[in-house]
């Protein structure tokens, strides 16, 4: 049963094993012949990171009744996640991504995910009072690849607006999981109108719209949503925040936060890092993150940390590992003239 105390963060989806290439052999897998293994997966990388920022978080999904599966539940666990709600499955084995690393921290990927533990997640396994206590839901869309885990992806959010809870979503899309192209910007496109934070990487805006610029990001907005975030790297972050009310007449306030200038070894987790430290900061303003994103000042200077702690992760290898502490971040700032926290 999942223990008396809520978490401010959900995150659902998959917990997977990174198999980092070690050597410099450039982008591709077949030239690689070691490789270190890190705990990751997207949605478990955000839970971690906004942890270690001091958010209450936990993780649903499930991982494989293996050593691997071992690995994730104690790394979760040992950082504070709880994993009251990540099962192990005897049936199945916990999912792999075998990495190789290019110049500027660039990634070649390989995914062993076929009816992996991670896409057998149920419906059932969503506990709705346990979720109906949170400030946010965050998913991505690894999940919506196989069933059963797309209906207990799509339940969880259904929950999740029920209770008034945030639907936050990352795409962290994945073209070879999918069946095609198409089928990825179908099931993204269809699963918007369910979120009310949204964050896209430029290709990934480029790849549903036909164009990365933030205006034509203003076609996926919808009255439900709260703020939409594109980000460009080194280059910040673009973001549209809904002014006023959601209703079909809403308006959208456009900006741009500025990133910071590192030297990059590893850009695995850098969008989930991003989302960590948001999702940290909108869990911060309840109820449902609008205080945060109807303040433009206050957005702005969550937006800039979350650049901040994505450009500390990539000057490391690894995904949960990379992750910086808060005093991290707080030093890193201070360095850069940012705010306080």
């Amino acid at each position: 049963m999942p223990p008396a105390a809520r978490p401010s963060l959900i995150t659902l989806g998959e917990a997977l094993v990174d198999l980092v290439a070690v050597e410099a052999t450039g982008p591709s897998l077949a030239d690689a012949t070691l490789f270190a293994r890190a705990a990751g997966g997207a949605p478990a990388n955000v839970a971690v990171g906004a942890a270690r920022l001091g958010v209450g978080t936990s993780f649903v999904g499930r991982v494989g009744a293996d050593p691997f599966g071992d690995h994730l539940l104690a790394t979760l666990a040992d950082e504070g996640v709880d994993v009251s709600l990540l099962r192990r499955d005897p049936a199945a084995r916990t999912a792999l991504a075998f990495v190789a690393l290019g110049d500027g921290g660039e990634r070649d990927f390989f995914f062993y995910r076929q009816g992996a533990a991670d896409t057998r997640l149920e419906p059932a396994d969503v506990d709705e009072g346990y979720l109906a206590g949170a400030h946010v839901l965050h998913v991505g869309t690894l999940s919506l690849t196989a069933e059963p885990s797309r209906s207990a992806t799509l339940h969880a959010l259904a929950l999740a607006e029920r209770h008034g809870v945030t639907r936050s979503l990352d795409p962290n899309l994945r073209l070879d999981l999918w069946p095609s192209p198409a089928a990825a910007r179908e099931a993204v496109l269809t699963l918007l109108p369910r979120v009310n934070l949204l964050k896209l990487s430029a290709e990934e805006l480029a790849f549903l719209v036909g164009d990365p610029g933030l205006e034509a990001a203003r076609a996926l907005c919808h009255p439900g949503l709260e703020l939409l975030c594109v980000t460009r790297g080194a280059g910040g972050v673009d973001y549209l925040a809904r002014s006023g009310p959601a209703a079909a007449g809403a308006t959208w306030r456009a900006g741009h936060v500025p990133g910071f200038s590192v030297t990059a070894l590893d850009t695995t987790g850098a969008g989930d890092a991003f989302m960590a430290a948001l999702l940290a900061a909108w869990c911060a303003h309840p109820p449902g993150g609008a205080a945060l994103s109807a303040d433009p000042a206050a957005l702005e200077a969550a937006l800039r940390r979350a650049n901040a702690y994505a450009a500390l992760t990539v000057t490391r290898h690894g995904a949960i590992p990379a992750l910086p502490e808060r005093a991290e971040l707080e030093a890193f700032l201070a360095w850069a003239g940012g705010p306080p926290a």
